[in-house]
């Protein structure tokens, strides 16, 4: 686990990484893109990068404040979870809150405690203090969040889950039924849930997942169009195709293109 103050995080090539990062945004002005979408933000803020999002830094502006990089594996898994689903990014702060002061003093104590790193038990503290931070994090979400209706929570339940299978499933899981019945409800149920609270019907979700996919693949990878269609579950390259430019409005190789060579053409 890594912990950078943010003024010395090299404005990097956009990667994607296998571990979760987190920052706490103190001052500045930041601009990053974050799976292809820009994102920018005045401090005091939180950003959450998970696994596989794909993110780099386009500019930044008198930043202060601090980046951890964690492996997913050593917090919490319902608190990570949480934040997953729910944390809007960035996470605007309020200068003066509670809230803002005690993530400063622990994201500062989780700097001293790895600058001493006397002993075996340094890096369980600093895991023990980071779960505190997200356990935080979670809370402040979880309060802003107005408990409404539990049929409507009940639906966000099964959104939430839902979304996370086509994360999962969505190469070999091309229909809404296999979903439904993961769920254990009906396809109809299933898609009028999600479909009222996304505005969109399952079968776009389980599409996007794969375009989503196929767009880092594109990124990141050399491989050919025909070798990312199958890789994200579709034999036929010529759909794969009309379907990535329905969704992007581009083709896989204007897409690759457009984020990629002209870019960085030195990027592999």
């Amino acid at each position: 686990m890594e912990n950078k103050e943010v003024n010395e995080h090299d404005i990097s090539k956009p990667h994607r990484d296998n571990h979760c990062q987190l920052m706490l945004a103190l001052n500045g002005q930041f601009k990053l893109n974050i799976d292809f979408e820009n994102v920018e933000f005045t401090a005091p803020a939180l950003l959450c990068v998970f696994p596989e999002e794909v993110h780099h830094i386009i500019s930044v502006q008198d930043p202060k404040g601090w980046m951890i990089s964690f492996d997913p594996s050593l917090v919490n898994k319902e608190v990570l979870q949480l934040l997953e689903n729910k944390i809007n990014n960035p996470f605007l702060l309020q200068q003066e809150s509670n809230f803002c002061h005690q993530l400063t003093i622990l994201m500062d104590l989780i700097e001293k405690i790895q600058a001493e790193n006397t002993n075996n038990y340094t890096q369980k503290s600093i895991h023990s203090v980071l779960n505190a931070v997200l356990s935080l994090i979670a809370g402040e979400i979880v309060s802003n969040l107005s408990i409404d209706k539990t049929k409507e929570n009940r639906g966000i339940v099964i959104k939430e889950a839902f979304i996370n299978m086509t994360k999962e499933h969505f190469k070999n899981w091309k229909q809404p039924a296999q979903y439904a019945s993961a769920l254990s409800i009906s396809i109809s149920h299933l898609n009028d849930t999600v479909k009222s609270l996304t505005g969109v019907p399952v079968s776009v979700h389980i599409q996007e997942a794969s375009i989503m996919e196929a767009k880092r693949l594109l990124y990141f990878t050399d491989n050919s169009v025909k070798e990312i269609a199958y890789e994200v579950g579709y034999n036929e390259p010529v759909y794969f195709g009309k379907l990535f430019k329905k969704v992007t409005h581009l083709t896989p190789l204007e897409f690759r293109k457009k984020f990629r060579d002209q870019d960085y053409p030195s990027h592999h």
